[in-house]
């Protein structure tokens, strides 16, 4: 029973460790002093007329066409990591690139990549360009 106790102590112990770490850790600034504002990002998505990764459809097709073009994406060891990560939601053919890239090129790249990728029959690039 000592036992027990002792493990249950051990572990409420280590989860107020790591949640206090994990909040001094969200509220650490970026790498330019300021915490990051993507404000008007949030703005932009929250009437949602622009596809969000939540409006991803489920239909076969579609979630194979989306692996397809974020393999190309990742595929090309040119891109930055931001682009590697940018946010895209396929349907019905049709391929919506969303998120921030670090310049116009990048930009141009990923639009090509998502393009050239077979069953792609249309790119919609609303991606940004790093300030």
């Amino acid at each position: 029973m000592k036992a027990v106790k002792c493990t249950g102590l051990l572990l409420s112990a280590l989860l107020s460790v790591y949640a206090v770490q994990g909040l001094a850790y969200q509220a650490a600034p970026s790498s330019t002093g300021h915490p990051p504002n993507n404000s008007k990002t949030n703005q932009r998505d929250a009437h949602g007329a622009n596809p969000t990764a939540q409006s991803q459809s489920n239909d076969k097709a579609d979630v194979e066409l989306a692996a397809r073009v974020r393999k190309a994406i990742v595929g090309d060891h040119s891109l930055s990591t931001t682009a590697h990560n940018v946010k895209l939601v396929a349907s019905g053919g049709v391929v919506t690139l969303r998120g921030v890239v670090r310049n116009a090129d990048e930009k141009a790249r990923v639009e090509t990549i998502a393009s050239g990728t077979s069953g792609v029959s249309r790119v919609d690039n609303q991606l940004d360009v790093e300030h």
